[in-house]
């Protein structure tokens, strides 16, 4: 099989459809249908089949994808590694990072590096771990950094820190008058994520449990940082991070609600592929982030 067959037959699949993928990687729908033909002859089997406007993968179209895919990493992480000989710690790691962690853990690691690699420079990508998955598993990033899921196979999850996830308010707010509980905490609107996102579910599921009321929603966004800020203007309850109540990244008229039950321990990790090369550069990345773990 012809390496470049394989790389339009991954951008065709991940299009589904021959016309956008003829855009993207300019080359005419008559060669990309050739290139399909060619692979096809090769498994013996079709790669596609109709789907509406579109295409979509066979049985053996989805067997190939995960080889192809896996080919193009070893031969982009030895055409890496081969450019490492020798170099020492120098080159680009690429690490997509969730809000709080880019926040309060990845600026301490990041400086350390840095003084200890000048020639090293990082690609950052800040996200929600569901929408940094693909991006680590489509090989575009090299570590991720984020809240601990359930195991996927063929990835290595190393722990680096613990975060606590409080209920918080403006210190103005008349919540404090009393000492609230669960039950106190429907009575106020709030900003939080949308479903989905593990602190929400987290708080709802406990709601559940007491057969309460779901907080009421007022604000429902996915930018976590903006989310002190907005609190301590608009009176509104949220569930974030205790580090922005305390220490450095204390955000100055924000306090915690003391609701028992209501704070959520989470295990924040680092996530690579198994077995993919990790750069001299990665791999001092990975134990600055294993050091602040044993640290804390």
């Amino acid at each position: 099989m012809d390496l470049r067959d394989l790389r339009y037959f991954e951008t065709i699949a991940e299009l589904q459809h021959l016309g956008r993928a003829s855009a993207v990687l300019h080359r005419t729908q008559p060669a990309l249908t050739s290139s399909i033909r060619r692979l096809e002859a090769d498994c013996g089997a079709a790669l596609f089949e109709r789907a509406g406007r579109g295409i979509r993968l066979t049985d053996a179209g989805r067997v190939l994808l995960k080889w192809a895919q896996r080919m193009r990493f070893d031969v982009e992480d030895a055409q890496r590694e081969l450019r490492a000989i020798g170099a020492g710690l120098t080159g680009q790691v690429r690490i997509g990072i969730v809000p709080t962690a880019a926040q309060f853990v990845l600026p301490a690691v990041a400086r350390r590096l840095l003084q200890e690699a000048p020639g090293v420079t990082l690609r950052t990508v800040v996200g929600l771990v569901d929408t940094l998955k693909p991006q680590l598993r489509a090989g575009e990033l090299d570590l991720i950094v984020g809240s601990e899921t359930g195991a996927e196979p063929g990835w290595v999850s190393r722990p680096v820190a613990e975060d606590v996830i409080v209920v918080a308010a403006s210190n103005r707010h008349e919540i404090f008058r009393t000492r609230p509980t669960l039950k106190d905490l429907c009575r106020y609107a709030w900003a939080l994520q949308p479903p989905g996102a593990p602190t929400r579910d987290w708080l709802d599921h406990t709601f559940d449990r007491q057969r309460l009321p779901r907080p009421r929603v007022q604000v429902e966004t996915t930018m976590l940082l903006m989310l002190p800020t907005l609190i301590v203007q608009t009176g509104l309850l949220s569930f974030i991070s205790r580090d922005h109540l305390q220490g450095r990244g204390r955000i100055p008229g924000l306090k915690e609600v003391p609701v028992p039950g209501a704070a959520m321990t989470r295990r924040m990790v680092v996530i690579h592929r198994d077995k993919a090369y990790l750069s001299p550069a990665t791999q001092r990345l990975l134990q600055l982030f294993e050091e602040v773990d044993a640290a804390g």
